[in-house]
């Protein structure tokens, strides 16, 4: 193969895994949904290989399930999942900024970008555009990361992220979003690190995850009313005691917050 092939080769196997994960994003491949290579490969009109790479890559990632038999679909996260990857975000988050001078370089000169991301993440929340809000949070959250020494944990905070948005996305259609549901704290938390203040920082990121905990109980008081309803239980009263959230990382709560949603 020559070289400009490989390099060919890798550029459309990210194109398809970026098309890809934008669909499932979207909600437009919805949990549990199955396909095949050759039915990804027919739809963009390529071959199979680069599909195949894309499809692995996705896996890797966690956003798909692979059968050799029956090809691949697209992972249903349970609230269980969801709450560990809160749970998880916030342990690392915690860690990062216990000694910030050892784990984050805040550079000012990458702040006016993240500054945008967050007025625009927060905007769309306000205004309940889910797709525009997915992107400017994805963007949020990936730049924040920069400032992360340690690259590996920025790519393990990455894709928690996306994971928690694939998990809340075909919930948010379903249900709506409302003041209860999202996060509007973007602008707060990146001030709060610009000034270097870290009990702030530990302050937004409790009211990040009390959120994200908080949907997560809900969800799963509406779960266990629902299956208690199908098994012919008779009506069970499900309460909605505190603020909800949506995709993003969750700590032990203790201030309300909220996952991403502008997760």
């Amino acid at each position: 193969m020559s070289p400009s092939a490989g390099v060919t080769r890798n550029t459309l196997r990210q194109q398809i895994a970026d098309a890809l994960r934008d669909e499932v994003l979207a909600g437009r491949l919805p949990p549990g949904r199955e396909f095949t290579v050759k039915q990804i490969a027919e739809q963009y009109g390529v071959s199979a290989t680069p599909v195949r790479e894309a499809l692995f890559d996705l896996s890797a990632q966690g956003l798909l399930a692979s059968d050799q038999h029956r090809g691949f679909q697209v992972r249903e996260f349970t609230v269980a999942d969801y709450r560990a990857m809160a749970e998880a975000r916030a342990l690392v988050v915690e860690g990062l900024f216990r000694n910030p001078a050892e784990r984050v370089a805040v550079r000012p000169e990458g702040l006016a970008s993240i500054r945008r991301r967050a007025a625009e993440a927060v905007r769309a929340a306000k205004g309940g555009d889910l797709d525009v809000l997915i992107g400017y949070d994805l963007r949020f959250w990936r730049e924040l990361g920069q400032f992360v020494l340690n690259p590996y944990i920025a790519d393990f905070l990455t894709r928690l992220r996306v994971q928690a948005w694939v998990f809340a996305v075909h919930r948010l259609r379903r249900d709506g979003m409302d003041e209860n549901v999202l996060w509007f704290g973007h602008e707060e938390l990146v001030e709060a690190i610009a000034r270097g203040d870290r009990e702030q920082v530990h302050a937004e990121m409790r009211s990040y995850y009390g959120h994200a905990l908080a949907w997560a109980d809900r969800l799963e008081a509406r779960e266990a009313a629902g299956n208690a309803e199908g098994n012919g239980e008779g009506d069970v009263e499900v309460r909605a005691d505190g603020p909800s959230s949506g995709p993003g990382s969750a700590m032990p709560p203790q201030s309300p917050e909220s996952p991403g949603h502008c997760a």
